[in-house]
């Protein structure tokens, strides 16, 4: 059982900068991102001894550090947010997002579907089975997923050019 605990433990420290870009991703504010990989890191340790298949635990933690990302942005929604003037100045960006701002622009605007989808391939260099696992999805949607994003997002950058 310790074998488990001792081998999330190191997987987390080793990929501890992927799961903040990832959630960085999908919250857009460094604290935010923080703030939900800490509690995927909580999770993970706590749910580690349920993991049946250690080799799976890439795809299994992905899915934590996503899915937390995704409460959050829900429990966001739910707040009021403060207006432009109190935020002047505080905005912060993330050097790994920012090489190509244009594009990266254009996948934040994507439908969530899509946007985790050219996240996780693109950014996060994960294949289309292991997405399919991540997000719970048939790999066929995946695939359908990334192909319809693609042609949005040259549609969107040919018409931004």
């Amino acid at each position: 059982m310790q074998d488990i605990y001792d081998c999330t433990v190191q997987y987390i420290i080793e990929n501890q900068n992927k799961f903040y870009r990832l959630a960085y991703s999908y919250v857009q504010e460094e604290q935010a991102a923080l703030d939900v990989v800490q509690n995927a890191i909580i999770r993970g340790l706590e749910g580690c001894y349920g993991l049946r298949n250690p080799l799976a635990i890439k795809t299994w933690f992905y899915r934590i550090v996503v899915n937390e990302s995704l409460q959050y942005l829900r429990k966001q929604k739910n707040l009021t947010t403060l207006t432009e003037e109190h935020t002047a100045g505080l905005t912060y960006t993330e050097p790994a997002f920012t090489e190509d701002h244009e594009a990266y622009a254009a996948v934040m605007r994507l439908p969530a579907p899509m946007k985790t989808v050219v996240i996780l391939h693109y950014y996060e260099d994960l294949t289309l089975k292991q997405i399919a696992e991540i997000t719970d999805t048939p790999l066929s949607t995946v695939k359908t997923r990334l192909y319809s994003a693609l042609r949005k997002l040259k549609q969107t950058l040919k018409e931004e050019a």
